[in-house]
């Protein structure tokens, strides 16, 4: 059940802003201490558009801790920021500024297929990263959505032959300070065992890890953890009638030799009465805080919800 928590007018960028309070948590779940997790808020964004553009189909989330801006991209090519404040645990401001087309110029877009941004993230340098899955690729952007310039792909990344289909590519990106950007297909390539996955670091490194059993398990989103291990973000989609499952799970590229050890922090199943959807998002905010949020699908049954959470010691 949604319970309304505020609405907000922002005459500048002409939109409406709801924002609701949720709970994809089943009856009787201690949302304190729900396996390694530690469920902290959750919100509903729904927003009609942020400066023209359509605000939905968010597929990835990073957080500038400094200046507590939110940048997230969507499936159409949208760059999005909104301020964001924490408080006691709890989610205290989202307020939109700005919306933009990612673009390869100020005067050149990137056609439609080229333009299906899939993650987001912030490097040392608190310069934007993004990538893209029909056509593999990953750049540093400016504020403004603009490219600057793009990264030379592993050939393992590079090239579609080796997907096991052609939009199951870079669905996630984060920057890592030891790896520099790395970066998940959404699942294995070819050739590779179906049940192990593995994270590609851009300077040539990579760590192999077994997903979860869930049928159709992907990778979806990457974290860098506070020790240097990753988070993953998987998600399990088989049909309206399957369980629909979402995984959080840490990697230990530590020290990690042919198959890196990793711990399953948190499952949400929508057989146990979670209801999940389809999130695709992650970014850190805090020491062991984190959020994830979910892509609507631009359909009028989804939201787009965002979960606070921190994950225990």
């Amino acid at each position: 059940m949604k319970y309304f928590l505020l609405i907000v007018f922002f005459s500048s960028i002409k939109i409406y802003a709801f924002i609701y309070d949720t709970d994809i948590t089943p009856w009787g779940v201690d949302k304190k201490s729900y396996m390694d997790i530690e469920i902290l808020d959750q919100k509903i964004l729904s927003f009609d558009t942020i400066d023209g553009k359509k605000f939905s189909e968010i597929s990835d989330i990073t957080y500038d801790k400094e200046k507590n801006i939110f940048y997230m991209v969507s499936d159409e090519g949208f760059l999005f920021t909104l301020k964001a404040k924490f408080k006691h645990s709890k989610i205290i401001l989202l307020n939109p500024i700005s919306g933009a087309m990612i673009k390869k110029s100020k005067t050149r877009n990137f056609t439609r297929i080229q333009r299906d941004s899939e993650g987001i993230t912030l490097d040392s340098k608190n310069r934007l990263i993004i990538s893209f899955e029909s056509r593999p690729k990953i750049g540093i952007f400016y504020k403004n959505g603009i490219l600057k310039r793009l990264y030379k792909l592993p050939y393992k990344l590079k090239h579609r032959k080796n997907l096991r289909h052609r939009n199951k590519s870079m669905e996630s990106v984060a920057y890592h300070p030891k790896y520099g950007v790395i970066s998940a297909n959404e699942y294995p390539i070819k050739k590779q065992d179906k049940k192990i996955q593995s994270i590609y670091s851009l300077r040539g490194k990579e760590w192999k890890f077994r997903m979860s059993n869930a049928k159709n398990s992907a990778i979806t989103a990457l974290e860098v953890m506070d020790d240097g291990n990753i988070l993953v973000l998987e998600r399990a989609y088989s049909g309206l009638f399957e369980p629909f499952v979402i995984t959080l799970k840490k990697v230990y590229i530590n020290r990690c030799k042919k198959i890196c050890k990793s711990r399953v922090l948190a499952e949400f199943s929508s057989t146990a009465g979670w209801r999940v959807d389809n999130f695709e998002g992650l970014a850190k905010i805090d020491k062991n805080k984190y959020v994830m949020i979910s892509d609507d699908n631009d359909n009028f049954y989804q939201d787009t919800i965002i979960i606070y959470f921190k994950i225990k010691q």
